[in-house]
């Protein structure tokens, strides 16, 4: 029954804008070649509208069309009609096509923190037709079922029907601080991590395995986690502090190994394979505007050199 009434409302449509044309073209061959129809075709939509509203909307000779009198007031009507048909198309379109709205983000919550938050207030004065709603967040947020625009994570992309864009490379490495490696000094291989007091993030075994690589080299150190957690900053502060060798992302540490208050610890390893920060939207090929904004906002910012190297 829904279908039908769909396709009442575009037969009416139809009927509609074949009435306007062949009234300002003035005869049926006319609006034929202006709407690319048949004028067998055209005749038999006014027929059929004449015989709908049950009065007769043209005067018909052998040479001229003309309006009847109710078909001029009913052409007037259409017109309207039609009018407001095309502004409305004509308004979305220009919605779709500027950068406005809501735009709903998930962010990693440290990365988040550190590299997209003390930038925003320079998207939004770019945009002021843009609104944010932002979540600061490491759990995997359904951007679908949540409505999000955009979605920022971190690590490979694993295929879910989503679109991802990759924004930037980053590395895990390893790094301490001074005080720490004045006191215990400096590993000189990966097995000499066994020996330190290691800072890492919670896994499901009470002592983490790190894994680590040198270009074609690969190997596993199980360490001694004096510390764990599940917050980057956390283990950020204890490495500061000089608690152990921590495990991070260079975009956690950049800032600290750049003004030496962090050093990096065998330097040639490090413990990532093709990570990078992505942005992942909603599956579909039309991306909107606020979103589209957005990501070329942070594709700036992060190539092509990430921030966090220097």
């Amino acid at each position: 029954m829904q279908r039908m009434q769909e396709l009442s409302t575009g037969d009416r449509l139809e009927e509609m804008e074949t009435f306007v044309a062949v009234a300002d073209a003035g005869s049926f061959a006319a609006a034929s070649k202006r709407l690319g129809r048949d004028p067998s075709v055209l005749s038999r939509r006014i027929t059929a509208l004449e015989r709908r509203l049950g009065v007769r909307l043209l005067a018909r000779s052998t040479r001229h069309i003309g309006l009847t009198e109710v078909g001029a007031e009913y052409l007037t009507r259409v017109q309207v009609v039609l009018a407001e048909l095309a502004d409305a198309d004509a308004a979305i379109s220009r919605s779709a096509a500027a950068p406005r709205g809501t735009l709903r983000l998930a962010l990693p919550a440290a990365f988040g923190r550190l590299w997209i938050a003390p930038l925003l207030p320079q998207f939004l004065a770019a945009h002021p037709s843009i609104r944010i709603e932002a979540q600061f967040t490491d759990r995997l947020v359904d951007i679908i079922a949540e409505r999000i625009d955009v979605a920022i994570r971190l690590g490979t992309p694993k295929p879910s029907g989503l679109t991802a864009r990759q924004l930037a490379p980053f590395a895990r490495v390893l790094c301490a601080s001074p005080d720490y490696l004045e006191r215990r000094g400096a590993p000189a291989t990966p097995a000499d991590l066994a020996e330190h007091a290691g800072l890492g993030f919670l896994q499901p075994r009470s002592r983490p395995i790190w894994r680590l690589r040198n270009g074609d080299d690969r190997t596993e150190i199980q360490i001694d986690g004096l510390m764990l957690a599940d917050d980057g900053e956390a283990l950020l502060t204890a490495a500061l502090g000089g608690s152990g060798i921590l495990l991070a992302s260079d975009w956690l540490v950049g800032r600290e190994l750049a003004d030496g208050r962090l050093i990096r610890v065998l330097p040639d390893w490090s413990a990532s394979d093709g990570e990078a920060v992505n942005a992942v939207l909603p599956p579909g090929r039309l991306v909107p505007a606020k979103a589209r904004a957005f990501i070329d906002w942070v594709a700036t910012i992060l190539s092509p050199r990430p921030p966090w190297r220097g």
